[in-house]
This record gives structure tokens, sequence and C-alpha cells, in this order.
């Protein structure tokens, strides 16, 4: 259904075109001022705006640079009762669909209305199809394991259903939830991703809810977070494992309700959005360890998709190989290079602790470096040699991991080793590794590390 806002100081103007416009099904917000308007557009999610030219404190026409400025995809209707030539070639300037004289002939209105949001259908249309072509990857391969994934997204793509991904770094999680995105109902809408484990902990809560203007040091404007990005579409929170328990609270909240205050707010804002999440760790551990929090896993959880490591499904490398292998074809070559037999079986035998992402940038790298279009075994052995010697590069467990994954990881180790070292002993332990104890408790809690003693 869509939503039109009516600005006009004129309370009769607002009730008539109200009345006949919810007679038609559509929605109707109304607003005395500019101001108010404005108000509402960042509240809700608008398809239509009429304006009227004459308002009090905000004239109409500064009330359309900043529509056009914020929101530009809204269609803006002028309305005036002292129009003229100059007046309105500035309008339609500005962005303005059309310019309408008072009295309103109540027929040109609607005859407008359905113009206006039929181009409005089509820019949102079309902004989903341009959101479709920069999906990187397609989802290959015919294993089980792919087939069950596959079957998960057609039964659970057209609710509205929350889905939680799990699997190893590298496996496709996002495209996964990108999939479930271009399957549903709310294609046409965003798609937004957040990786939480990127963002720092004190910021976590402005990027997803966003923030008023002087709410914290830095925050010089209003601005909105991603879930008002959102706003009919979907959200991907990816590593939601890595959420401060604060953040992991207003998202229950919202899964609840829907609603949310920015940071420093106290206005209450509701957002339509589906919430898909995804995690690496272990997420029955980081529950029992107290960094996630169970009610919020059930809220999550509604539909579990798990998708395995390539080595559970070495059926799909060869078709993986071919896709890979057609995406990074050198330029001015006919055709895809191929890998021998023999060389395919040495990838079959690898065992891809990078996943997928290590296929894809291994092929990328063979194409490059390699002149042989039948790339041959010893090519292949030769390049998977550098892939095991970069696992085997003195980083051991975290030679596979991104770097604030890794430095996670690190921290937490070297931290369980130090306190283990010093018989559970905080002041000592503090002491050794030179940070304040209270620092060091912090840290404990956030890692969840058991203390023994």
């Amino acid at each position: 259904m869509s939503a039109i806002l009516i600005i006009d100081d004129e309370a009769g103007i607002r009730s008539v075109l109200a009345e006949i416009l919810e007679d038609e099904k559509y929605r109707v917000f109304t607003a005395e001022d500019g101001f108010a308007g404005l108000s509402v557009l960042e509240r809700e999610v608008i398809d239509l705006v009429i304006l009227d030219v004459w308002l009090p404190n905000m004239g109409g026409i500064d009330v359309l640079r900043e529509i056009k400025e914020k929101f530009p995809i809204v269609e803006v209707i002028m309305i005036s009762g002292h129009a003229n030539i100059d007046l309105a070639v500035k309008a339609v300037k500005l962005g303005a669909f059309d310019f309408l004289e008072k009295p309103l002939s109540l027929d040109r209105v609607m005859v407008i209305v359905r113009n206006a949001l039929e181009i409005e259908k089509l820019r949102r249309e079309n902004l989903r199809l341009k959101n479709s072509l920069i999906f990187q990857d397609e989802m290959i391969g015919r294993s089980p394991e792919m087939e069950k994934i596959r079957e998960l997204i057609e039964q659970s793509a057209r609710s509205d259903s929350r889905v939680l991904i799990t699997g190893p770094n590298g496996t496709g999680k996002e495209l996964v939830a990108r999939e479930i995105h271009r399957r549903s109902l709310r294609a046409a809408g965003p798609f937004v991703e957040v990786n939480c484990a990127a963002i720092p902990e004190s910021l976590i809560e402005s990027e997803l809810f966003g923030h008023e203007k002087g709410s914290f040091t830095g925050a010089v404007s209003r601005r909105k977070g991603k879930f008002e990005l959102a706003h009919r579409g979907t959200i991907f929170l990816d590593e939601v494992a890595d959420m401060s328990p604060s953040a992991q609270a207003k998202v229950l909240r919202i899964t609840q309700e829907l609603r949310f205050e920015r940071v420093g707010g106290e206005e209450s804002l509701s957002v339509d959005v589906r919430i898909i999440a995804a995690t690496n760790k272990n997420i029955q551990e980081r529950i029992r360890d107290g960094m996630f929090r169970e009610d919020l896993f059930f809220r999550l959880n509604v539909i579990p998709v798990f998708v395995p490591p390539l080595k559970s499904r070495i059926s799909d490398l060869p078709p993986l190989v071919d896709y890979f292998m057609g995406k990074f074809k050198p330029p001015g070559e006919e055709r895809s290079r191929t890998i021998s037999a023999d060389g395919m079986a040495l990838l079959q035998a690898y065992s891809w602790p990078g996943n997928i992402r290590e296929l894809k940038n291994f092929i990328e790298r063979i194409n490059i470096m390699s002149d042989e279009h039948c790339v041959s075994a010893e090519t292949v052995r030769y390049y998977l040699g550098e892939a095991e010697s970069a696992q085997d590069d003195g980083l051991g467990e975290f030679g596979s991991m991104g770097l604030t994954e890794a430095r996670e990881a690190f921290e937490k180790l070297y931290l369980r080793k130090k306190l283990e070292a010093f018989d559970y002993n905080i002041t000592r332990t503090a002491e050794a590794i030179k940070i304040y104890p209270s620092n060091l408790h912090g840290k404990i809690k956030r890692h969840g590390i058991r203390m023994e003693k």
C-alpha cells in the first residue's frame, strides 16, 4: 500500500485530499507546515508528497529542496493558489513531479497521483534490478547439502520469518542471505549489510540505530542507522555473535516490537524490516559463556540454515571451478580455461580451510599467473603449495582469519594462557601483562573466559 504525505496549512485542503486518497486505499499522513512534514518523512517511509507552495515558517520551495536532498526517490506534487509560470518552472527544475493550481480538480489530482506513484514504483524496481546486478556470485553446486539450502531458501524466502545462517568463514553465508532477499516479497526494497565484528563496540549502537545531533563527541548532525535504511527491505547482521551486550538488548527489542530510539534520542521510531543474521561462531558455546543472549538467539533462530565447509561438499568443487574460471577469464581469450584431470584431483584432495573464498582467490590467481589454457597438475600443485605455505606461515589458526577476528581470538588465547600461568590471580596477571586489573576484568568478561579459581 503506497503512503502519501499531504503538507498544507489549510485544514480543509488536508481533510478533503486525505478523504479521497483513503477511499482509493492509500495510507495518508498530513502535516500543517514544512517542519512537521519533514518530521513525518524522518519517521515513516513515504512514496509521494503533495506539497503546498505557501506555508508558514518554511516555504514550500525550501521544503521541496530538503525533500530532494534527503529523500531523492520520493516524488513531490506541488500545489498553489497563487501560482505563476516562473514558480512552476522553478519547482520542476528542483525536482517536483508536477505543479497544480488551486482550486484543485480532484479528478486531475488522482490522475497525477497515480502517474507519480507509477514513476516512483519504476524507480524502486530499477533500484532493485541495480542491486541484483551487484550480487557478485551465484549459488553453485548440486550436492545434497546445497540442495537442502536451496529448499530452505525456497520455503522461507516469501515469509518475513527471521533466519540465522551459521557456518565457517568463506562458505557463502552472505550469498545465502542475498538469495533469500532476492526471492522475497521485499526484493524491491534495500538489502542492508552490517558486519557487527568490524564496528567498534563504542559505535555499534549508533551504526545500527542512528544518533541525534550532539548525542556524543563527533555527532555533528542527525544520522539514520542501518535499521532505518533497511525499512521495507532486509537487514543482514553478519557476525551477529560479536555484538556488545547493550546492542544485543536493543536488537532483542527491535525483533519483538520493530521499534527503537536513536542514540541520544527520546522519540520511538518504527521500522518494517526483515532480519537475517549470520555467524561463524559456535553460538551455543557463546550462550554458555554468557557472551550471547539466549532470548535473542531464540528470536533470531526461527529458520536455521547451516552452510557447510567446502571439504564437506567436495562434489561441488568442479562446477565451482568452472564458474570461477569463467568469471576470471583473462581479457582477450575467447574460452574459459580448464583444469586437467590430475589437477582437479589435487584440488579435490586439498582441505580448503578458507572454503569458497579461498577457492575463488586461487582460481583468480592461476588465471593471472599461468599461461596454460588447460592448467596442469604441476601448476595446481605449485599454487596449492603457496596456499599451504600461507596456512603454515607461523600464524597457525589465525592465518585464515580477518584482522579483527584474529585480534580477538589471539587476545582471548593470550589472556587465558597468562591467567593459567599466574593461577588466575587477577592482580599478578594484570601486573605481568602491564594493564590495570579493572581492564583485565573487563576483557575476561568480554571474552567469556572462565576463571578456574
